[in-house]
């Protein structure tokens, strides 16, 4: 994805992890049968028949605005015990990557948090002396009340582990903003509420200058559940509530002027939502 400008709001991706993964590990209903009638708008971007595989990222975006340098989720991170092999314990150069983007981890002042998965977490902090810090010193930390408040009590999977080293040092240095879910950050972004994959889920509405976008968080892993509404990705918590949102999101963006920006979605990460008889399609 090349910067996008959407009037004085400028966003930017960068990517910790990106690539082939096999379409039942995250979405069960998604069988190569299934897939055949999507083969037309999936390809070549998003999923390869050949192979039956989808592409799938792991990225932040950076959001530059006259007011503030933010970034919106923030990956996987390095040195952490995660359950998931692929996600162990990893030393990635996404830092790194972060600086070619143009920003450095102190000129960031603010880390918005769409939800509270280990995938969107990580790099809230890093290990330093053996303790694990806020990696961007000079960040609030955003994140909706109600999606703390359940975590927080959570012992299901990784929650207690990641809550531990990604979440509450932000919490104990005083970093973090705890808001209503449709808190607006600044003029022309807000919280945009989207719950089900997990209680207090928000994606990032940006408008400036005419311009409109939509920061989608997990409300679609992948661009097939546009229009497969009811094909739920395996950790989201409320399988209901997750397909009525979707089909809302749906509802109200297709046909409009509006980018949306999918947290997972692989290059080129950003489109429309179109009507598609009794569905919807993502276009690049």
């Amino acid at each position: 994805m090349k910067e996008l400008a959407l009037g004085r709001i400028r966003v930017t991706r960068v990517v910790e992890s990106e690539g082939p993964t096999s379409p039942r590990y995250l979405l069960p209903d998604a069988t190569r049968e299934a897939l055949v009638p999507h083969h037309g708008w999936l390809a070549p971007h998003f999923y390869n028949p050949e192979t039956d595989k989808m592409n799938m990222s792991v990225h932040s975006f950076i959001v530059r605005t006259p007011h503030h340098t933010m970034l919106v989720d923030t990956c996987i991170g390095n040195d952490k015990r995660r359950k998931a092999p692929h996600w162990n314990m990893r030393n990635g150069p996404f830092l790194a990557d972060l600086a070619r983007a143009g920003v450095q981890p102190e000129e960031v002042d603010l880390v918005v948090c769409t939800h509270l998965h280990v995938d969107h977490v990580g790099w809230n902090t890093r290990l330093e002396d053996g303790r694990w810090v806020p990696t961007f010193p000079n960040a609030r930390y955003i994140m909706a009340e109600q999606e703390y408040e359940h975590w927080r009590q959570s012992q299901e999977g990784d929650a207690p582990e990641i809550m531990r080293d990604s979440v509450m040092p932000v919490i104990e240095a005083g970093k973090a903003l705890l808001v209503a879910s449709d808190y607006a950050i600044e003029d022309g972004i807000r919280f945009e509420p989207t719950p089900g994959h997990t209680p207090g889920h928000c994606s990032i509405h940006l408008i400036s200058g005419g311009k409109e976008g939509v920061i989608t968080g997990d409300l679609a892993h992948h661009p097939v559940q546009y229009y497969e509404n009811a094909w739920v990705a395996r950790p989201s918590l409320d399988r209901e509530q997750d397909m009525r949102t979707r089909r809302k999101f749906c509802e109200t963006y297709a046909d409009r002027d509006v980018l949306i920006l999918g947290t997972h979605f692989a290059f080129p990460t950003v489109g429309r939502i179109v009507q598609a008889g009794d569905s919807f399609k993502f276009m690049v």
